[in-house]
Order: C-alpha cells, then structure tokens, then sequence
C-alpha cells in the first residue's frame, strides 16, 4: 500500500511540474525574472498593508515568488538583497535535505542506529535504550531524550538524557537535531559546508554559510538564496531539470507527516493542513491547522525570531521573511506567520486563498490587559451547561478553568494576575489563542 500511495504522488508532482512552467534564475548573478501583482489580478492597494505591519515587526526582508517569478520584494532599514542574515531553525529543513541526498547515495539509512556515526556513549542513556534511537528519530524529534535539562542546545553526552523510549514522544529537543550535522559529516568523510556546497550550492546557487555558535550550527545567507530553496522544494527537489534531491520517496515523507505523535511536523519541516499540532517548548497537543488563514498544503521552515519559508505547490507560492523578534506577542513563528497570511489573502483577493472562519468563539480584546471577553458564535456549538473553559500557557500548562453557566455564556473572564505571554483558551475540542500583553 505505502508503493502505491508513494507511486501516486510521484505522478501527481510530475504532473503539477508539467501543468505550469515554474522559472529558474541564473546560478550567479542578479538577474531574477519578475511579475507583477497588477497581472495577477491581486489587490495592490493592501500591499503597503503588510509592508507597513512587517516593518513595525522588525522585518530585514520579505519576498514572495509565483511559480519561480518575483512579485513582491521588500527590504527595511538598511538592509539590502546583499545583506545576510542568519536562519535560525529554518536551517533544519537544509539539514533534512542533506539526510536524504547522504541517503540517496547510500552513506547512511534513516532507520539506521545514531550510535552507528557517532559512536556508543553519544547520551548518557542505558546503552540499551541508546540504541533504540535512529537517524529518523532525529528528523522527526521523538528520539526520547529528556527535555526538562538546563540547556537543550547542549549536544554533551551529560545532557542528553533518557527520558522515554526512541518513537513514544515528541519533543522539539533542539541538541538531538544538531548532531545530525556531526552524522552527515562523519558518514560523508567532508566538512559539511563543503558537503553543502558539493550537493546543493554549485547546481542551484543557494549559497551561505553555516556557522558554530555555541553548540548550533547556524545557516547564514542572503534573502535570495532562501527564495531559491523555496523555489526547489515548489519543484520536488529540482533546480530546472538538475535532481538535487533524488529519492522522490524521501521527499515525500519529509514534507508529510512523520510520526503519529505532532501530525504537523515532517522530517523538521512544519505541515499545514493537519487535525492538531504541537509547537516547541510543549508537550501539549492542540486542535486545528498549525497556520489556519495559509492554504492547507503549505509547508514551512520555521525559525527563532520569525525566520520563515513557507511553500505552497497548489498556488505555485514561495513565501519567505527574515528579521529581528517581532515583538513580545509573538512566541512562536507560526503565530507571526499566520499574521503574515491574513494580509496575503487580502491582496491575492477572491483568489481561493482566503480561508473561511469557523471559529465556534470569539475572544475579546486580544491582546488583552486585565480581562477578556468570550462570546460563543455558534448555537450548534454543543457546549452544554456546567462545561469547562481551560487556561493554558504556551508551554502546555494548565493555568486556569472557568465554568459555562446560564448566565456567563457571553463571560467575561479576569485574566490580570496571568503574566505577558502567550495563553490558550480550550472549551471541549474548540481552541483560541490569546496575548496578555501590558
């Protein structure tokens, strides 16, 4: 069954390939093809909308490509096309790419032990539940180390500590991505920019370097060369005809969802579309699709201080913004991100872009001060009397419960002793973000 499935979608990417003609700029040099969004039938009177919201969010850069061509592209500050800029988490997704060319040319097997390139004794783990950890647990953030450590970036053997079985939870445990870097290097016998450069820079012209900065290595570029990943991952892993990433079946699973735990992660790309998802710092599952206002199929790196590249084959979409931390109400980049879409939609108007808003409730104000307000929008909502309204903090803590009643079905609730942050409202399966924010 999984031949079949796979063998379809492999019809199904050639086919989108053939249906349009994506474009392709040249390896070196400045010269990128541009359309405009007046030809698009997109709404050019919003654009100044989300330049003016990305630069109160300490936006450095912002580009968007339709089907390979430039339609918007936005610089601030002093900052140019040939600044550099770092891509924090975001550089995950180049990482996974590396795994699955290493793979392709058999110098290692994603269900391969981790022990096996980095020697027995890489954890401090009983060496028998070590050796229950893979590469692909690695990718997909369930290798079962302890999160609850003073450092998670710290890839030493005394942090990386066992906590549970390889595959049975999901933990953005950042120290367990890292040495992949050390696995790619060790099964390739090259330094791993120079890997890098060999797989990837010289046949697509994404060029950048990754950098040691304490235990991380950080991938730092120009903003163009994050656009042209995007734009080879929009072409299945292909830079014009050159096969940059091989194994079709490995692409497949890399931007799918990866284990059964976080349906929204694949192998470190996040995934739109999905019943529920997790995000980084939490153990907590939450209902819904990971971006709500961005189409269903996008697929996105996600990084430290609103790093993002989002992907969306249906529309032929590259979307990318790097830059400082937005501000304080932002957390977590999908939060921004999505922010980012509900403009998108208001410029690329009527185009099936715009998702409809099924929200059962509404809160009010958000970001909110001292208290917020609950309205229910849906009769047929099934929230019956006497049902619980739950608190969340962003990690996934439970903070706080309220009770439905006859009389505070419209409730206001007090929220002034909850500290600035991110905040989750939950009433049965129904879930709603909100920001404390003074």
């Amino acid at each position: 069954m999984k031949r079949i499935i796979t063998i379809l979608f492999t019809l199904f990417l050639f086919s989108n390939v053939f249906s349009t003609e994506i474009y392709f700029p040249p390896l070196t040099g400045d010269n990128w093809e541009a359309i405009s969004p007046v030809d698009l039938g997109w709404n050019t009177s919003k654009i100044d909308d989300l330049y003016n919201f990305l630069s109160k969010k300490n936006t450095k850069s912002f580009i968007l490509l339709k089907d390979g061509k430039i339609v918007l592209e936005k610089y601030f500050d002093n900052f140019t096309k040939d600044s550099v800029w770092y891509w924090a988490s975001a550089g995950k997704t180049l990482t996974a790419t590396l795994v699955g060319i290493a793979q392709f040319e058999k110098l290692l097997n994603i269900n391969d032990k981790t022990s096996k390139y980095l020697g027995e004794g890489w954890t401090s783990c009983p060496i028998e539940k070590e050796n229950l950890i893979t590469i692909r647990h690695q990718l997909t953030m369930t290798t079962g180390l302890d999160y609850q450590v003073e450092d998670l970036d710290c890839t030493e053997p005394k942090c990386l500590k066992y906590k549970s079985d390889a595959g049975s939870q999901w933990y953005y445990h950042n120290a367990a991505y890292t040495l992949l870097e050390k696995v790619v290097t060790n099964a390739s016998q090259q330094n791993y920019n120079t890997f890098f450069y060999n797989k990837i820079t010289q046949y697509t012209g994404i060029s950048g370097l990754w950098v040691k900065n304490g235990y991380n290595n950080v991938f730092y570029s120009k903003p163009r060369s994050m656009a042209r990943f995007g734009l080879l991952l929009l072409n299945n892993g292909k830079w014009n005809k050159t096969e940059i990433i091989k194994d079709m079946a490995y692409f497949n699973d890399m931007i799918n969802t990866s284990q059964d735990l976080n349906k929204s992660y694949g192998y470190l790309f996040w995934l739109n579309g999905k019943q529920s998802f997790m995000i980084p710092g939490s153990n907590l599952v939450f209902p819904g699709n990971l971006t709500p206002d961005a189409p269903d199929d996008m697929f996105s790196a996600l990084g430290k201080n609103g790093q993002i590249l989002n992907v969306v084959p249906s529309k032929g979409l590259v979307v990318l913004r790097m830059g400082e931390r937005p501000d304080d109400q932002y957390f977590i980049s999908n939060i921004f991100n999505n922010d980012i879409w509900k403009y998108l939609n208001e410029i690329m108007q009527g185009g099936a872009m715009i998702s409809e808003n099924k929200e059962k409730f509404n809160i009010s104000p958000n970001p909110a001060y001292d208290f917020i307000e609950l309205k229910i929008n849906d009769e047929n909502a099934g929230y019956d009397l006497g049902s619980t309204i739950q608190i969340y903090n962003y990690l996934g803590d439970f903070i706080d419960f309220h009770t439905i009643n006859s009389t505070n079905v419209n409730c206001r609730i007090n929220i002034s002793h909850l500290p600035v942050g991110l905040y989750f409202l939950r009433i049965g399966d129904d879930l709603q973000k909100f920001v404390v924010y003074r």
